[in-house]
């Protein structure tokens, strides 16, 4: 299953429990979150896609994640939240190409996986409303962020570019205004609006 051809690609956003900024992000993963450890959760919609035959169109996932300390030591906990309405095959695409089996950008984030703590199926909400994006997976996941705007346009967003971000390497900078996580043995509640989150495009495929 690995070396099917696949190709998705959407809209993603997340939240951690960094205080903004993230210093993961401008350290490549080398320095030591804000409080300690990472916590995040990482929402995606698929707009477009496929793993061979079977399509992914309309599908959304949640990478969920936690450290021990700075990302770049490793030992990461990830489970995988998949859409409900995803077939078997679906999940199964999914699943191979969120952990990195599948290659990949996430592929270079999978050695530093020390326990992947599952895939569960639940409904998945994401919503998108200007520089807003949240997301719902009742009794799970809820989260949200808002986009720092520009002072040329306030309709678009600051953006951080040339990241080491599997998602893109170009982020827009933005606020969480809410992180409520209870998956994999991660429990995590945040309403301060201090922590950060980023959005973006992606687009990925197989190697």
């Amino acid at each position: 299953m690995a070396e099917t051809n696949w190709h998705i690609e959407g809209e993603y956003f997340e939240t951690c429990n960094c205080d903004f900024l993230c210093p993961c992000i401008s350290s490549n993963l080398q320095a030591k979150p804000t409080h300690g450890g990472c916590k995040a959760a990482l929402a995606f919609h698929v707009t477009k896609g496929h793993h061979g035959a079977t399509a992914l169109d309309g599908l959304s996932f949640v990478v969920a994640a936690q450290t021990p300390g700075a990302m770049i030591d490793g030992n990461w906990t990830v489970g995988l939240i998949v859409d409900e309405r995803a077939s078997d095959a679906q999940r199964d695409a999914l699943t191979e190409i969120a952990s990195g089996k599948a290659g990949g950008p996430m592929a270079v984030l999978a050695p530093l996986i020390g326990d992947f703590a599952g895939v569960i199926s639940k409904p998945i909400h994401i919503e998108r409303d200007g520089l807003k994006r949240t997301v719902s997976v009742p009794g799970t996941l809820e989260e949200g962020v808002v986009g720092l705007p520009t002072m040329a346009d306030p309709a678009q967003p600051i953006v951080i570019d040339n990241t080491a971000h599997p998602a893109n390497t170009r982020l827009a900078l933005a606020k969480a205004t809410h992180s409520h996580l209870h998956a994999f043995g991660i429990d995590w509640d945040d309403d301060s609006g201090r922590n950060n989150g980023h959005f973006a495009s992606f687009s990925w495929q197989s190697d």
